[in-house]
């Protein structure tokens, strides 16, 4: 839906928060840059805000009307950057500070999946003393290793003996000291994104890698997203109604992305909700919406039009 010059002008003067400290920093950046340019472009008072290490001064440093949160990770993804625009009042993209933090952190977002009886990959914490055989015994192989509180597969490890957990675990541990052991599901792999309440088409996931990795989101040049995702449609439906189901059960709200396998006898699993999804020329969102016919602009500017003003009423 085209917006008149008048609706532009009602938005504002725009900040589009990026960086942060997180391990995904250079990721945010570019979806910040992707996010500016298209608000400038759609005629938006639009800036862009690096932020770093003192991130609370840089925003009270600089009048905005809302914030468009392109930040990835920790810092910007799990409540703590949502916190600090609610205590100015300042309106912002995307999940308030509860559902942020539930959705960052793997594990409990998965109690909440499980307590709903939402289907989910079994799963436990690990810690550096736990026993490997008692492990495998009880959830299988292979298993995927991972920080509980990273995205874009950040330090992830796929598991296929007892003697590979240590290794895993370590690896896991340089970016996070919450780490999640899961059930590998073998299968196909797909993911929904959902804006303003309403699932974009599915799109399904090919890498020629072992898993989904970092390199196979954002390096490999023979990643292959499936649009159509190669549903029949009335499986689709089903799949899209299933990833609204788990964002509305962790009360996400504005945009995101749920990431979902399929196995080989046909029963869905839900890995995470991402609730400040990338907005790069990998990125899956846009390729979502634009199979849906919305332009890069015109999402980016939906996602904007989302933003309010979430306070305490203190």
């Amino acid at each position: 839906m085209k917006r008149t010059d008048q609706e532009i002008q009602a938005l504002g003067r725009v900040a589009v928060l990026m960086g942060g400290c997180s391990a995904e920093r250079e990721v945010s950046l570019r979806s910040g840059q992707a996010v500016l340019a298209a608000l400038l472009r759609s005629g938006v008072n639009a800036f862009g805000l690096e932020l770093g290490p003192d991130a609370l001064a840089q925003i009270m440093a600089e009048p905005m009307d809302r914030a468009f949160i392109a930040l990835h990770g920790r810092g910007g993804e799990d409540g703590s950057i949502q916190g600090v625009l609610e205590w100015l009042r300042i309106p912002y993209t995307g999940s308030d500070v509860m559902a942020s933090a539930l959705a960052m952190d793997k594990y409990k977002c998965k109690q909440v999946w499980q307590g709903m009886g939402l289907p989910t990959p079994a799963s436990a914490l690990l810690t550096p003393d736990i026993d490997a055989q008692t492990l495998v015994e009880r959830l299988g192989l292979p298993l995927m290793v991972k920080p509980s509180h990273e995205g874009s597969s950040i330090g992830m490890s796929k598991v296929t003996s007892a003697e590979q957990l240590a290794a895993a675990y370590d690896e896991a541990a340089r970016y996070d000291d919450r780490i999640l052991a899961e059930q590998y599901i073998t299968g196909a792999e797909f993911t929904a994104s959902i804006v303003d309440d309403q699932a974009l088409p599915l799109i399904g996931l090919k890498t020629t890698h072992d898993f989904y990795d970092f390199s196979a989101k954002y390096m490999a040049t023979d990643t292959r997203y499936l649009l159509p995702c190669g549903l029949d449609a009335a499986e689709e439906a089903r799949l899209q109604q299933l990833a609204l189901e788990a964002y509305k059960a962790v009360g996400c709200e504005g945009w995101g992305r749920v990431d979902i396998m399929v196995d080989e006898q046909g029963q869905p699993w839900l890995l995470e909700v991402n609730t400040s999804p990338g907005m790069t020329d990998h990125s899956l969102v846009p390729q979502a919406a634009a199979y849906a016919g919305v332009d890069f602009d015109t999402l980016v500017l939906n996602i904007l039009a989302t933003a309010r003003l979430k306070v305490f009423r203190g």
